[in-house]
């Protein structure tokens, strides 16, 4: 579908590209400024989530080897499909509402995080209640928020940038 030569399919697209590429840059935030303690990372947040949806922990601790490293495969399936689905949202909704993109993205990413960790997440249960959070983890999550969706921003608006010189 067309508005004034914004195409969503193509829009969807670039997003979930961007969403791609900004979630491997979340990841790498995350390795230097890891937002939980080992402990609490035992059950990280994904794999809480979908433990109280009833998936087995049996399934939700799944892991690949790589390198002699164990890693979290569904977890990172589901970090991905969060990332790439914002990613798509985030570059369809900014055309017709281009407040969200206000910052380049980075008032948005820290949207989610608020929205997300202080208030959706600690109300399931799935963390602690944002004032039991420790410091640490809300700056690690809300400057890895805000880089992650900058990031999606710059790639996405790259991404339609090229497709739309490219028909012309």
């Amino acid at each position: 579908m067309k508005k004034n030569n914004f195409d969503v399919k193509d829009a969807i697209i670039a997003g979930s590209i961007a969403g791609v590429v900004s979630g491997f840059v979340k990841l790498g935030w995350e390795n230097l400024f890891p937002p939980r303690t080992p402990e609490r990372d035992a059950t990280n947040p994904p794999q809480q989530f979908l433990q109280q949806l009833g998936v087995p922990s049996k399934f939700t601790h799944a892991t690949y080897t790589y390198s002699g490293h164990k890693l979290p495969w569904v977890s990172f399936l589901l970090h991905f499909g969060f990332s790439t689905s914002f990613g798509a949202f985030y570059t369809v909704a900014g055309h017709y509402l281009p407040l969200l993109k206000l910052g380049q993205g980075t008032f948005f990413g820290a949207g989610v995080w608020a929205a997300a960790h202080l208030i959706a997440l600690p109300e399931f249960g799935t963390v602690p209640a944002a004032k039991d959070q420790p410091l640490e983890e809300h700056l690690s999550e809300l400057f890895g928020h805000v880089s992650w969706m900058w990031v999606t921003h710059v790639v996405a608006e790259e991404l339609l940038a090229e497709n739309n010189q490219r028909q012309k």
